[in-house]
């Protein structure tokens, strides 16, 4: 008997199932486990900087950009409208000039020559001007870009300008918000122009005629004589887009010696000479 028994097989009987491999099954849980906490930090990784670069792009250029902005124009030095002291009075209006308006020449590339300012947008609204429409050396930078070969401020023609609508101090952030009959004022260094808003419109980047001289004339066409004085602001369409471009026009209301006074439209708005002065602090304060 006890040979019997020792003849007897203690493994499974033949034709049996294979157990299952354990310690197998383990390790292949334990590389896709690995993995998939690899990737699943790869994904918060770049998450937390896309965040990041959110607060940079939305945040972080306008912060740098206003900043900027402010130097740039108090080392322009310019001078002050006049103020009148006596607290019944208030500010001097300037006086309203229709006849022929000084006019600059076309600045270098990157100069800073004007200023901008939008009463819709408030009385604390005040933006520089270059030369030039480049995005990294001017509308990144200093603020609103002067298109090269259009009219200067005043002069006949169309004095055309660009500015970014989100990032970058977001200069024609609320353009769309503009109304007919809106004043766009621009000032130069002795000069105030105050445009009227005539008209908006939506169109492809193609269409270079809205900074036309005259705007509407398609390139090629026969320049006229030109007697009207027009302002074009172009921003990027829709919001955080550039897919088309949002245009307003304007027409040239009144020029004024800036040595006369503020023109009334933007006193109007609460435009305070004073504090305004004291605002733009010298290069290298802030």
């Amino acid at each position: 008997m006890r040979h019997v028994r020792d003849a007897v097989p203690s493994g499974p009987p033949p034709g049996a199932p294979a157990p299952p491999a354990h310690g197998r099954v383990r390790h292949r849980g334990g590389v896709l486990g690995a993995v998939v906490g690899f990737v699943g930090e790869l994904l918060i990784t770049a998450g937390v900087f896309l965040g990041l670069f959110v607060v940079w792009q939305l945040w972080w250029t306008d912060v740098q950009a206003d900043r900027v902005h402010t130097e740039v124009m108090a080392a322009q030095d310019w001078p002050d409208p006049p103020v009148v002291t006596e607290a019944d009075e208030g500010p001097a209006v300037a006086t309203e000039h229709r006849g022929e308006p000084p006019v600059l020449d076309e600045p270098p590339l990157e100069d800073v020559f004007a200023r901008f300012y939008v009463p819709r947008w408030g009385g604390d609204y005040e933006e520089p001007v270059a030369q030039g429409v480049d995005k990294a050396t001017v509308l990144d930078r200093l603020g609103i870009g002067h298109y090269p070969g259009t009219a200067m401020p005043g002069d006949v023609g169309n004095f055309a300008v660009a500015g970014h609508r989100t990032t970058y101090g977001k200069p024609f952030h609320r353009v769309a918000e503009l109304k007919k009959g809106d004043a766009l004022i621009v000032r130069t260094k002795d000069t105030w122009y105050v445009y009227k808003m005539t008209e908006h419109q939506i169109v492809w980047p193609h269409q270079v005629e809205v900074v036309s001289p005259v705007p509407g004339l398609m390139p090629g066409e026969p320049v006229p004589e030109l007697t009207r004085r027009f302002i074009t602001m172009t921003a990027c369409h829709p919001m955080y887009s550039a897919a088309q471009r949002y245009i307003v026009h304007g027409e040239l209301d009144y020029w004024a010696p800036v040595s006369e006074g503020t023109p009334a439209e933007l006193l109007d708005a609460g435009y305070d000479v004073q504090a305004a002065a004291a605002t733009l602090v010298p290069t290298g304060v802030r």
